[in-house]
């Protein structure tokens, strides 16, 4: 079981930045990918970015040119860097990690963006 432990988020006005962070319970290379999800109020959840174990990243068009995944291997986290946001971009940011192709699941954090 991995568990991964999230932060960042918050509320923040149209065009600003924020960062999320995902530190897993295992080794980042253990894991065959990481990255986000979001879900909205009333609509589906969605991916966001996802970043493999080669470094491959994958991005939604809605945030490509914004959002950037990346992640640090000595502190052995990943990061969502959130530029130029946008009240679209409001939803609950989840955190997740793909063991032997097996999702595991962070807890949400809230991003909020104001008109």
């Amino acid at each position: 079981q991995v568990q991964l432990v999230e932060s960042g988020g918050g509320l923040v006005q149209a065009g600003g930045s924020l960062r999320l962070s995902c530190a897993p319970s295992e080794n980042i290379f253990s894991l065959n990918a990481m990255g986000w999800y979001r879900q909205a109020p009333g609509k589906q959840r969605e991916m966001v970015a996802q970043i493999t174990t080669g470094g491959s990243t994958n991005y939604a068009d809605s945030v490509k040119g914004r959002f950037t995944i990346s992640r640090d291997n000595a502190k052995n986290t990943v990061y969502l860097q959130m530029n130029s946001l946008k009240p679209e971009d409001t939803a609950v940011y989840y955190c997740y990690a793909l063991k032997k192709w097996e999702p595991y699941w962070g807890q949400g954090t809230q991003v909020t963006v104001s008109s």
